[in-house]
């Protein structure tokens, strides 16, 4: 977080892919003082562009658009500023938010709550409370619920990465290694933390260095006593731990 901004005026950013809810904010918010609405975006990859460009201290981020979600716009931000949550989730789902102090609007919310919530982001501005994308949208997501796409950002490129594409993941020291189709991803987060994402009856940990999509196996081979190696359809070889091996064994 930008620890040089300034705490009175607050450069605001408003994201929604709805029309109607940016203009009821927009309102609530022009009648506010200290308050600068500097972009307005309808979608998630326009927001990423504008948030990372303009360096806003505040946005006001709806979690359940179309392309990207609230999370994952999160996710992809060089420096993310102060956000208030703007959402439709359950009461479950709320709960995370609270966990990691982070205010949000249920919509549809009162001008009275838009006040607190800002007040409460200013709060967080003086703190500068660091914020986890990644664990806020896993302990928000349901119970059971696993997810669906990878991003990878690639300096202004963005790639969305269906799970189902993925080969195999290969942790890289404070980085992950995303193989899919022949072409390589790099990803700054923790192999184990992919791994809790993923289905684990078709993405296996074979070994504390790889994640394996099992559809992608030809077969698998001992080479040393008690060493044995997955050969993927692509020709690709992998090493298989034991313990790898007996979470396989359960599933082939």
């Amino acid at each position: 977080m930008n620890t040089t901004r300034h705490a009175d005026i607050l450069r605001t950013v408003i994201v929604d892919d709805e029309e109607p809810a940016r203009q009821v904010l927009r309102e609530y918010l022009s009648a506010l003082p200290g308050i600068q609405v500097i972009a307005e975006c309808a979608n998630g990859f326009d927001a990423v562009k504008v948030i990372n460009e303009e360096r806003p201290d505040l946005a006001f981020l709806d979690i359940q658009m179309p392309k990207l979600n609230g999370f994952e716009v999160l996710e992809l931000l060089d420096d993310p500023p102060v956000v208030v949550f703007a959402t439709a989730y359950d009461r479950y789902a709320l709960k995370a938010f609270e966990v990691h102090a982070v205010d949000y609007l249920l919509k549809p919310f009162t001008k009275g709550r838009l006040t607190e919530a800002i007040e409460h982001a200013r709060n967080r501005l003086r703190a500068r409370a660091p914020l986890s994308a990644h664990a806020l949208a896993a302990s928000a997501r349901p119970q059971g619920t696993l997810i669906e796409r990878v991003l990878v950002k690639s300096g202004s490129r963005v790639h969305v990465i269906p799970v189902e594409q993925i080969d195999y993941v290969e942790a890289q020291d404070d980085y992950i290694a995303i193989h899919t189709g022949g072409t390589k991803h790099l990803k700054q987060q923790r192999l184990t933390e992919l791994e809790e994402d993923l289905d684990n009856a078709r993405y296996v940990r074979i070994h504390r260095s790889f994640i394996l999509n099992i559809d992608r196996i030809a077969r698998i081979e001992l080479y040393a006593k008690d060493s044995r190696v997955a050969i993927l359809k692509n020709g690709t070889k992998l090493p298989i731990s034991r313990s790898g091996y007996e979470r396989l064994r359960t599933l082939l």
